[in-house]
């Protein structure tokens, strides 16, 4: 099937922009890719988050976290610790990603220069005392069966704990080190009192169970041990009278209350506010974390610690306030400023992409402007070389006219051969005119060599007209 004259054409004016405009796509599409090789937008597909002991508020946490990244296709390996010691230890360690820390743990002059940074203050950790509100059983005299029991004074300050059996947590989490500083503040030697340092779960049972005295927890509200020991009779939260003067000496502790009935309103759960103190807990992370994964966790934070708690109200975290670590760009965009416009309307893959490509996109716009403009000569050279390549051609068979060398048959073949091809020649309308003039000219050199070679042919003079 014969193809139109039309269709042809437009098929060479495509080839021929191309062709024109392909250098400028290479060196756009070279740009972009050592860019994309440079600049990693794309983020790895798992991060690894310390999270906390089985049943604490760190492990509530993370499993949250995991579940708002998988909405992104991003997997959060959570790796469960004794707490914010060992957390922090891990992401020195380059172990982890990312990971919660209470305050007063981190080292704030040497962990900025490890290349620790913050993606914001998340939410209030109190210091848990429970205690059991039935005293130990003193020694039965020995006409009595059982021994006596007597109900325990309750606990305001932590002179009072200076005979009972205390657990203080496990060393990773950093609540045995934060807890003997206020026992030292307090005159009171932690050598000489009954401290152990069971985990959180263990501990909880022994103190239901009589074994313990009193347990000093540091976490969320959102802990389920520490929801089951607000609930649980006979187990009591000691209510210090002291928190002012414990936040003075010991910057990271805030005091806040426990407001009556906050745990339980028909239950009156506490029965009255509870003074106590809390310190802020971070998420931390290693500058060498890639941007989009802090990104991440700083905008799942926002919808995750938002809400308002029994220690805070509605929107009073995350914040960049308490935070002891500098906050990373990240953070600080997602907390204090509003997200690019983009987001609201690309995937997390596209915005992402065009959040870290952004000033090399700009860049190349800038450089597409002059080299937008090296377009139409090279389409003008395309198009017009498919007519002037035959003009060396055409200017050999005119040399030879001159010279009078070749036979004239022969030249006349070449001639026609030139004018065939020249027909078969194909060029958008726009240049026509170049075309037209080749074929004009292979006239011309025809005109010229028919009647130039006869009179060249003749031998001898001229012969002289009849009378």
């Amino acid at each position: 099937m014969r193809v139109p004259r039309f269709v042809k054409l437009a098929v060479l004016a495509v080839r021929d922009l191309i062709a024109s405009a392909g250098p400028v796509v290479f060196i756009v599409i070279g740009v972009l890719i050592a860019a994309y090789i440079y600049l990693e937008p794309q983020p790895p597909k798992t991060v690894r988050l310390a999270t906390g002991p089985a049943g604490s508020a760190y492990a509530e946490f993370g499993r949250r976290y995991a579940t708002a990244l998988r909405a992104n296709g991003i997997t959060v390996v959570e790796q469960a610790t004794s707490g914010s010691l060992d957390n922090l230890r891990l992401l020195r360690e380059g172990q982890a990603d990312v990971g919660f820390v209470r305050g007063g743990a981190a080292d704030p002059v040497a962990d900025e220069e490890a290349g620790l940074t913050s993606l914001g203050a998340l939410f209030y950790e109190p210091l848990w005392i429970f205690y059991r509100q039935e005293a130990p059983p003193e020694p039965a005299p020995a006409r009595s069966a059982r021994p006596a029991r007597r109900s325990a004074p309750a606990i305001t300050s932590l002179a009072q704990l200076k005979d009972l059996r205390v657990n203080v947590g496990t060393p990773g989490s950093g609540v045995p080190e934060v807890f003997e500083r206020m026992l030292r503040a307090n005159r009171l030697d932690p050598a000489q009192m009954r401290l152990s340092q069971l985990e959180q779960a263990p501990a909880t049972e022994a103190l239901e169970a009589g074994l313990l005295d009193v347990v000093v927890l540091a976490s969320a509200p959102q802990s389920p041990l520490v929801q089951r020991l607000l609930r649980t009779p006979g187990i009591a939260l000691a209510d210090l009278g002291q928190t002012e003067a414990y936040t003075r000496i010991f910057p990271f502790f805030s005091a806040v209350d426990l407001p009556r009935g906050v745990v339980d309103l028909a239950a009156d759960v506490p029965p009255h506010d509870v003074a106590m103190l809390a310190a802020t807990t971070s998420l931390l992370t290693r500058e060498d974390t890639h941007p989009a994964l802090r990104q991440l966790f700083a905008q799942a934070a926002q919808g995750i610690h938002s809400g308002a708690g029994w220690f805070n109200g509605a929107r009073d975290f995350p914040n960049t306030r308490t935070s002891e670590l500098p906050v990373s760009p990240e953070g600080d965009r997602a907390i204090n400023g509003t997200p690019p416009f983009w987001q609201r309307f690309l995937p997390f893959w596209a915005s992402n992409l065009v959040e870290r490509m952004w000033l090399v996109l700009g860049g190349l716009v800038v450089l597409l402007l002059p080299l937008s403009r090296i377009v139409p000569p090279l389409y003008t050279f395309r198009v017009r070389r498919r007519v002037f390549r035959w003009y060396a051609r055409l200017r050999e068979i005119e040399a030879k006219v001159d010279a009078g060398t070749g036979e004239r048959n022969e030249l006349l073949d070449e001639l026609d051969e030139l004018d065939r091809v020249a027909n078969k020649v194909t060029v958008p309308l726009s240049y026509a005119q170049e075309l037209y003039m080749l074929r004009n000219n292979i006239h011309a050199v025809r005109k010229r060599l028919l009647a130039k070679r006869p009179a060249a042919a003749g031998a001898g003079p001229a012969p002289s007209p009849s009378p």
